[in-house]
């Protein structure tokens, strides 16, 4: 009498053991990049409320502000954004903390005006965190937002 094999050997589910392993140690520091990422988007977002009070301040004097108060924004903040500021010449500065990745804590994201010939306000992003961890508008070092 013929015996039939039921489930599986020791080797096969030890190989199996041994793929998931390698995909999890390549899935994990893109993964973490992901998230790092994702974070970095915050002060970005919130910096939009304070564009916004900059280039209501530009369109009604002329001139940037010079702080937060002149442009009449009271400041942001989020779970990985320390604060959002309006500083000289309207630059917009926000700085990474709370919560975020230690990649990233304490970096700081700036948006500079620049108003264009044609009377509209052109944005530059700039950083002193590690570009791979930027916003795609934010990689290139003088791009626009």
């Amino acid at each position: 009498m013929k015996r039939v094999q039921q489930g599986f050997t020791l080797i096969e589910l030890m190989i199996v053991v041994a793929i998931i392993g390698i995909l999890a140690a390549v899935a994990l520091p893109a993964y973490q990049d992901y998230t790092i990422r994702s974070q970095m988007t915050e002060p970005i977002n919130l910096a939009d409320g304070a564009k916004a009070a900059v280039a209501d301040y530009w369109s009604n004097t002329g001139n940037f502000p010079t702080t937060s108060a002149d442009a009449g924004f009271a400041g942001a903040s989020g779970k990985y954004t320390t604060g959002v500021e309006i500083g000289d010449n309207g630059v917009i500065t926000a700085t990474v903390g709370n919560e975020a990745n230690t990649a990233i804590a304490n970096k700081v994201v700036t948006l500079t005006p620049e108003a264009t010939t044609e009377g509209n306000l052109k944005w530059t992003c700039g950083s002193d965190a590690d570009a791979k961890y930027l916003p795609v508008a934010c990689r290139a070092a003088g791009s626009g937002t």
